[in-house]
């Protein structure tokens, strides 16, 4: 309903910055209003900012696409991989941090023909100068970040050596100059599809989605706009909820998947009720982890702030042009009818935006994401096996810690009455099954890893079960 608070945007950011060994977990979309406190604008300068166009000159071409990786000797030592792989004739370049979290962060890398390497990551968050040895294997050079300059030695990494998950890793074409990354765990099996959250990539599930492996084939795709995947114009089509579940859709042809389940993370809520309300027929099932809020499943009895802002917006602009006579009566029944649920959820922003009071803060703009967000529409009949799994109450260490308590202890309840509206909602779905975990992360699937999966599994004997009877 009311703006969602963008816990996935702050919690373990610091996990980054300050070289904890617990996984970092960026954001995906599950809260979708600007996230308002400080600790936001760390996340950009580490995501958003990383989002840079890798610019990689001559260094001959090829010497440097590959897998590099290396062990940084800072204060608190931790492993890095630099991944560099060539699309479409471009170089593109990726850094990960492997103990803390799966996903590629694009970098940007300046380099010569001459071997020199130089690579920097966010706003020069953290830079790297070095040189490449003359059998093209190591790079050689210094690891700056923050106060810290350290001697690093990148080595290139074998297929029997690599640090990353073992997966095979492909692009499939969906729409003219449109590519998304298919990453290929594995496994013979019924295939299990992971799509993941705004923000993150397929790669998001690197130590989590190989968990079903071998009873299942299980792929991951990146959504159009990041990682390696293509990224189009962020105009109103291009990224609207049906034109990325059309996405999925192809890459499920293309590759021959017969009825796959599919799962889906946060904003990819959205990707799973396109396919399954449109096309129920071509999929096993649907698995939301912390992915059923009202982009995925809209409910009249809750409504949602943003949803409602832009139907009535549109019947807006239908009244202003329509003329006397039976349309105009029908759109004014309309907006008189949806107008009292906007003003609700609108009254709830408003408490909210209260209680947040001067710890608000105002992201920049972000084309990609907020064409996402304004194509967004409105599902209700999902009729396909379901497993809706929601963390609620939330952490609240996606609150601000200088909140005062009150204020927290407010703000946590308005989010938990929220997303029990839309428990409720799926809860009268005759073909779903829903698992409530309190206190969990957003990112359930790291924080209650094993409660997600138990679930998962569970759900998925049954739809094995299915099959034979």
């Amino acid at each position: 309903m009311f703006a969602n608070f963008g816990s996935c945007l702050k919690t373990r950011v610091d996990a980054l910055i300050n070289h904890k060994s617990q996984p970092a977990k960026i954001s995906s979309a599950m809260y979708r209003v600007k996230p308002p406190w400080r600790l936001f604008l760390l996340w950009r300068k580490l995501v958003l900012s990383l989002l840079l166009l890798s610019s990689l000159a001559a260094l001959h071409g090829q010497d440097i696409v590959g897998q590099w990786q290396s062990t940084v000797q800072t204060a608190a030592p931790f492993r890095l991989v630099l991944k560099v792989l060539k699309n479409n004739d471009q170089l593109r370049a990726f850094i990960i941090w492997v103990d803390r979290s799966p996903d590629y962060f694009p970098v940007t890398i300046l380099s010569d023909p001459n071997g020199e390497v130089k690579f920097s990551i966010s706003m020069n968050y953290a830079t790297f100068d070095g040189k490449m040895s003359s059998d093209r294997n190591q790079i050689t050079g210094t690891w700056t970040g923050g106060a810290e300059s350290v001697k690093v030695d990148l080595h290139r990494a074998t297929p029997e050596g690599s640090w990353l998950t073992k997966s095979t890793i492909r692009t499939i074409t969906v729409a003219p100059d449109v590519s998304l990354e298919v990453v290929d765990w594995g496994g013979n099996g019924p295939p299990l599809v992971f799509l993941a959250g705004l923000g993150n990539t397929a790669h998001v599930f690197d130590t989590f989605a190989p968990n079903f492996l071998p009873k299942y084939h299980v792929l991951g795709i990146t959504r159009r706009g990041f990682g390696v995947s293509s990224s189009p114009a962020p105009d109103p089509v291009n990224y609207r909820a049906d034109q990325l579940g059309d996405d999925i859709l192809r890459v499920i042809g293309s590759l021959g998947l017969k009825k796959p389940v599919l799962v889906g993370h946060s904003i990819a809520g959205e990707e799973l009720s396109s396919v399954g309300s449109r096309y129920p027929k071509r999929i096993a099932g649907l698995i939301y982890l912390d992915a059923g809020y009202p982009f995925a499943l809209y409910s009249a009895d809750a409504g949602d702030t943003r949803l409602d802002a832009l139907e009535v917006k549109k019947q807006l602009d239908e009244y202003l042009s329509a003329p006397f006579g039976a349309d105009r009566k029908r759109i004014i029944a309309d907006l008189l009818s949806n107008l009292p649920l906007l003003q609700k959820g609108l009254e709830i922003d408003q408490k909210h935006d209260e209680l947040m009071s001067d710890h608000l803060t105002q992201p920049g703009a972000d084309p990609i994401r907020q064409a996402i967000l304004d194509g967004e529409r409105k599902y209700t009949g999902l009729g396909v096996p379901i497993l809706a799994i929601f963390a609620n109450p939330h952490n609240p260490s996606y609150l601000p810690p200088q909140l005062p308590p009150g204020n927290k202890a407010e703000l946590i309840a308005l989010r938990q009455a929220s997303t029990g509206e839309q428990v409720k909602a799926f809860e009268k779905l005759k073909s779903a099954k829903v698992v409530v975990l309190p206190n969990a992360d957003h990112y359930v699937f790291v924080s209650n890893k094993q409660e997600v999966e138990r679930a998962m599994k569970d759900f998925l004997n049954t739809l094995d079960a299915l099959k034979y009877q």
